[in-house]
C-alpha cells in the first residue's frame, strides 16, 4: 500500500462524505484512511457520518482523532468556541448524538488530538490543530504554531483551508546540505470548506513519490442545505453554498 486518504472536518456531513468516498473508489488502489478529526457538529447528519464511518471504513482506518468539536462536545467543555452560535450548535450535537456515536467517539479515537506512527519508514504526526494547541490552533504556510523538526510528514485539519507545503529546518547533515524536509499536508474540510470553494475536499498522499493531490469534489450541497430545520444558527446552512 502506498497511497492514504486524508480526510479532516467532515463535520455531520453525510452528503459530501458520501461524494469523496466515491471519487476516493475512482483513484483506485486506496484502502486506508487518516482521519484528522471533527467528525461532527455545525451539520445536521453528524449520527450519520459516524454510522457511515463505522460499517465502511472502521477496518481501514490507521488513524482517527479528536478534533476540537469531539472534544467539546464529549467532555462538554465549551470554553473555547469563537461565538455563542458555535456553542449552541455544539450543544445542540451533544443533544442529538447517539447511543451508538458517543461510543465510537470515545472509545474508537485518540483523545489527546495527535498520533505519532511510520508511513513506509517515515515518522508522521497526524494532529487537528498544531503542536502549540492540538485542538484549536492551526498551522499555517507562514506560522506553522509548533516545533516539527523531528517528523518527515505533518497532517493537521481545522484550518478547512488546504495546503501541501515543504519546510526546511537546519540540521546537522553536511550530505543534505545541513537541511531536514518537512512535507506538511492539509487536506482541507470534507463537510464545511471555508477557502470559497463550497466542494468537498480531501487529500491522497503516496508515499512512494512524496506525491500530495489535493482534491476537489462536487456533492448535492442543496440536499444539505434543506436539512438545516432552524435547530441551529442559519449561518452554518449558507455557508456552505459559497465555502466560507
Amino acid at each position: 500500500m502506498s497511497k492514504y486518504a486524508i480526510l479532516s472536518d467532515i463535520h455531520g456531513n453525510l452528503f459530501a462524505l458520501e461524494a469523496v468516498m466515491e471519487d476516493i473508489k475512482k483513484q483506485g488502489e486506496i484502502d486506508k484512511y487518516i482521519l484528522l478529526g471533527d467528525l461532527i457538529d455545525y451539520g445536521m447528519q453528524s449520527n450519520e457520518v459516524v454510522k457511515y464511518i463505522i460499517e465502511s471504513l472502521s477496518d481501514k482506518i490507521i488513524c482517527n482523532i479528536w478534533g476540537n468539536h469531539e472534544r467539546a462536545i464529549m467532555v462538554e467543555d465549551y470554553n473555547f468556541f469563537s461565538s455563542p452560535r458555535g456553542v449552541e450548535s455544539a450543544k445542540h450535537t451533544h443533544a442529538q448524538l447517539s447511543d451508538e456515536s458517543k461510543k465510537y467517539l470515545n472509545e474508537e479515537l485518540i483523545h489527546e488530538g495527535k498520533k505519532e506512527f511510520l508511513l513506509d519508514k517515515k515518522k508522521t504526526l497526524a494532529v487537528h490543530g498544531s503542536l502549540n494547541d492540538n485542538y484549536w490552533k492551526s498551522i499555517f504556510p507562514d506560522n506553522l504554531n509548533g516545533e516539527y523538526a523531528d517528523y518527515d510528514i505533518v497532517m493537521s485539519g481545522h484550518s478547512h483551508y488546504p495546503h501541501a507545503f515543504y519546510k526546511f529546518f537546519d540540521k546537522d547533515n553536511p550530505k543534505m546540505r545541513n537541511k531536514k524536509a518537512v512535507l506538511f499536508i492539509n487536506p482541507g474540510s470534507v463537510g464545511q470548506p471555508r477557502n470559497h470553494n463550497p466542494n468537498a475536499q480531501y487529500a491522497i498522499l503516496d508515499i512512494k513519490t512524496m506525491g500530495v493531490e489535493l482534491r476537489s469534489v462536487s456533492y448535492p450541497k442543496e440536499k444539505a442545505m434543506a436539512l438545516f430545520d432552524g435547530s441551529v444558527d442559519d449561518f452554518y446552512r449558507i455557508r456552505l453554498f459559497d465555502g466560507i
